[in-house]
């Protein structure tokens, strides 16, 4: 599919504006806690009000949502609050139960996403309905599986439909609970221009001290909206406790947010204009340089072969990388970028010599 055909975010005939804001709890958990968190949130900035029903946990014995019952506290706590409703949906089932009690708003959760007979299944429930829905990305960083959930609901005839960015799980240990790897959301916006994108700042945090900054890098990136999980007592929350903020503090970070423009007066964009022109400058003498790199790597896989050497030399690549890491700092560079971008040179070079090698070596 080369676009989706789909619905702008401001014409979902929910009073939408930017910043998109949709808090709530993680899960919804009593009606009191549902109507007291409503309330306290209705003149915080908020778009819609959301909260888990379902809960997919990791392990058993742990809370997996109230059910059905959450729906109606759910719908009610919006009503007071003037605001629309959202709610995570896995099942056909799911699906049917959140419409005929009146939730506004659908997304479909990354542990659903990545499976692509359950997307199938929401899809089908959803054929003939007129409803926003939101599509999480799947727990592993794989763009075309994020995509391909977008298009089975797309299929069934959603126009109103958007992604939300919540991060992407990994071994590798970081002050993330789930990798934020904006590259991917952003070459999701470059495929599909039109396609809304909210970011979850709470599960990519984690925890809450990260939740303002991650929320304004979504609007520097020009995203559209960010959803964070608020709740009346957040220490006391019956999951994902460590993530969630009061109402009044998840105010506070709509209220400093800072939503950027892409339009410029005709003088400032000269002046982006030429700054990027240098950009480009740069670029095209950087491609000329690895070029250089890659011949002498080249050179370098002859020799190797013609003495016997094998292609990976430990010690010279930790040479490298202490040293490039090294310089890289006195040049406001981060080593996490420059091992990086090392590593894909590298990479690249032993492409390059393990290509010689099995060409003379043919010969």
């Amino acid at each position: 599919m080369s676009n989706f055909d789909i619905v702008p975010l401001q014409d979902w005939g929910l009073n939408i504006k930017k910043p998109f804001v949709i808090a709530g709890p993680c899960s919804c958990e009593t009606e009191e806690q549902m109507m007291e968190t409503a309330e306290r949130l209705k003149h915080q900035g908020i778009s819609a009000l959301r909260a888990g029903i379902w809960k997919p946990r990791t392990r058993p014995g742990m809370f997996e949502g109230i059910g059905k019952d959450g729906l109606h506290w759910l719908v009610q706590a919006g009503k007071h609050a003037g605001l629309p409703t959202t709610v995570e949906v896995a099942t056909g089932q799911h699906v049917e139960e959140a419409l005929e009690a009146g939730v506004d708003i659908l997304w479909v959760g990354a542990r659903t996403t990545v499976n692509p007979f359950s997307v199938q299944e929401v899809a089908d429930a959803l054929k003939g309905v007129d409803v926003p829905v939101l599509v999480k990305n799947p727990l592993n960083p794989d763009l075309q599986l994020w995509i391909g959930g977008m298009e089975r609901i797309h299929t069934a005839g959603i126009k109103k439909l958007g992604a939300i960015h919540r991060g992407f799980s990994s071994y590798e240990k970081t002050k993330y609970r789930n990798k934020p790897m904006w590259e991917l959301p952003i070459e999701l916006r470059r495929l599909h221009p039109n396609i809304p994108i909210v970011v979850d700042p709470s599960h990519i945090c984690g925890e809450r001290t990260m939740l303002q900054a991650v929320a304004q890098k979504a609007f520097d990136l020009n995203f559209d909206g960010v959803m964070i999980e608020s709740h009346r007592n957040p220490d006391k929350a019956w999951s994902d406790a460590k993530q969630q903020v009061t109402p009044e503090r998840l105010g506070e970070i709509v209220r400093s947010l800072v939503v950027r423009h892409e339009a410029l007066d005709h003088e400032k964009e000269d002046t982006l204009l030429m700054l990027r022109q240098q950009i480009d400058r740069i670029d095209n003498y950087m491609l000329e340089i690895m070029g250089e790199r890659m011949e002498i790597a080249r050179k370098i896989g002859e020799f190797k072969l013609e003495n016997g050497i094998t292609i990976l030399q430990t010690n010279r690549w930790d040479e490298i990388i202490n040293d490039r890491a090294e310089k890289a700092a006195k040049k406001e560079l981060t080593r996490e970028f420059i091992v990086e971008m090392m590593e894909a040179i590298h990479q690249e070079s032993i492409r390059h010599q393990t290509k010689i090698m099995n060409k003379l070596l043919a010969e």
